[in-house]
């Protein structure tokens, strides 16, 4: 551990003296600089459970098990290979040709460290189920580790491949104290063994990595071609825009259709429209905590539902890869089921429900949302068409986050991208299990999801998860609105390759 500290330590030196990479995007500064309109202030995948610290994620760290998106596999990553001893117990054998960033070499200690870390609930992941069910971990060898499990968890490979990754042992150990009195891990200098390295962060503007020159060799990930990724904050759709078209950035996504279709008439960039993992969702407060009374009246909801026209919001919107859902989960996901109570769009039947309800008139309130304004704005207008005036309240991801951990929020209008994991367990689990994001806190769906995530019997599975599933679409505790698709657009010199699970492959990229 006094090795890899006193590395950790010189790498954080290093970092304030080095000169990061030059901003300056594009083929001639072998500088591929991207953009999102969100700030990325804690460059750690753990403690910021943003997209973009998603896809940072897999770009600076690497995890046991890699997901071969082509076939559906779980390969090796850091491991050579992976055994279940039994439901509860699986072994790893690890490669031996692995550094961190720091210069350490990484090893069994390594995964140990990581494991009781992340899966100690006081030490505050975020995203905490993506990591609870882990117990514990020993080292077995001087190359393999046995991973326990507190109980069955089928989906573990899946978690394995996108969700935990490791650090370097001792790695959390010194992380200053907040106001609170509690460690502040986000704030550790960032180490990891992906195919890049992070070099300077500017807290809410940019994160700058450059390549990997120790990166292992033969990895499912393969060689990264480009020698700097930077990360940029900017807030505006439209200066995205013209900075990709002056050249000042290379890369960016979530376009608006009207916008990626001029884009793309222009013949200046690349332009494609992509399927993600991610879904939008309209979450209710049932139970009346926000203090706005309205949705805590089922009549309500449905008359809610029933007036929003997704298809439409679809169609115009959001672009051809995109589907209206009806179950809170994504129908590429296992135990997603389909066959659910359903809401039509019936603005006729929206108001009789709203007569019933003792709002004939309609009501005011508060609608929050984070992304994509202009998908909440056509919700907002469809609901002034029954009678009920919405108020925008537009903000920053973590804000609202936290405004939803109160219970401050009549309707919030959010997305979630399941870290990408094709399991049920990594949306409707996390949201329905009782913890801090559940809505309704319905016994019975608790009671159906923790069998369901916990059988080893596929079917049990399935028909635990439509249980749930159709309690949940049926009281309208979520409205399930649709599945993203994301406009790209990106330069002409930029050999880069769109994927269905919303984690841009960087590090595959290659200028033409």
């Amino acid at each position: 551990m006094f090795r890899k500290l006193l590395a950790t330590t010189a790498i954080a030196l290093a970092a304030t003296v080095i000169a990061a990479p030059s901003v300056m995007a594009g083929k001639a500064n072998d500088t591929l600089v991207w953009t999102t309109d969100r700030e990325a202030a804690v460059a750690d995948p753990y403690y910021n459970n943003t997209r973009e610290l998603v896809i940072i994620g897999n770009t600076v760290w690497d995890g046991l098990l890699f997901r071969d998106l082509d076939t559906g596999e779980f390969k090796p990553l850091l491991a050579t290979s992976f055994k279940w001893v039994d439901n509860v117990t699986i072994d790893f054998d690890l490669r031996e040709d692995v550094v961190f960033h720091d210069g350490s070499k990484f090893g069994p200690e390594d995964v140990v460290y990581t494991v009781k870390h992340v899966s100690n609930k006081d030490n505050g992941v975020l995203t905490f189920k993506n990591v609870s069910w882990m117990k514990d971990a020993e080292q077995t060898g001087p190359n393999s580790v046995r991973i326990h499990l507190h109980k069955p968890f089928p989906a573990a490979l899946a978690y394995f491949a996108q969700a935990v990754f490791m650090m370097p042992e001792g790695h959390y150990d010194s992380a200053p104290k907040n106001a609170e009195g509690k460690q502040d891990f986000g704030t550790v200098q960032p180490v990891g063994t992906g195919p890049y390295q992070i070099t300077e962060i500017v807290a809410g503007e940019k994160i700058v990595m450059k390549r990997n020159e120790n990166y292992m060799k033969n990895g499912p990930k393969g060689t990264p071609a480009i020698g700097n990724l930077v990360y940029r904050t900017i807030k505006e759709g439209n200066t995205q825009i013209a900075e990709l078209l002056t050249g000042a950035i290379d890369w960016m996504w979530d376009v608006p259709k009207d916008q990626a279709d001029r884009l793309n008439e222009s013949g200046q960039v690349t332009v494609e429209n992509a399927k993600t993992m991610r879904v939008s969702y309209m979450a209710f407060d049932v139970d009346g905590d926000s203090g706005q009374k309205y949705f805590m009246d089922k009549k309500v909801r449905m008359a809610v539902a029933h007036a929003i026209n997704r298809e439409s919001i679809v169609k115009n919107l959001v672009g051809p890869a995109s589907v209206v859902i009806p179950s809170a989960c994504h129908p590429d996901q296992f135990g997603c089921a389909q066959d659910v109570p359903t809401w039509d769009y019936n603005p006729e039947k929206a108001k009789k429900l709203l007569a019933e309800a003792g709002y004939p008139e309609g009501f005011e309130f508060d609608i929050y949302a984070y992304r994509q304004r202009e998908f909440t704005e056509a919700v907002i207008s469809d609901l002034a068409k029954i009678g009920i005036k919405a108020k925008m309240n537009y903000m920053q991801y973590r804000k609202l986050r936290d405004l939803v951990w109160k219970g401050t929020t009549p309707i919030n209008h959010m997305t979630w991208g399941s870290n990408s994991i094709p399991d049920v367990s990594a949306i409707t689990s996390h949201f329905f299990s009782g913890g801090r994001d559940d809505p309704a806190k319905d016994p019975e769906v608790i009671a159906a999801l923790e069998k369901a995530d916990t059988s080893t019997d596929l079917a049990v599975r399935e028909a635990e998860y439509k249980k749930a599933l159709t309690k949940i679409s049926g009281e309208l505790y979520w409205l399930p609105m649709f599945t993203y698709a994301k406009y790209y657009a990106f330069s002409k010199d930029l050999d880069f390759k769109t994927t269905p699970d919303e984690i841009p492959r960087f590090y595959t990229a290659k200028w033409k």
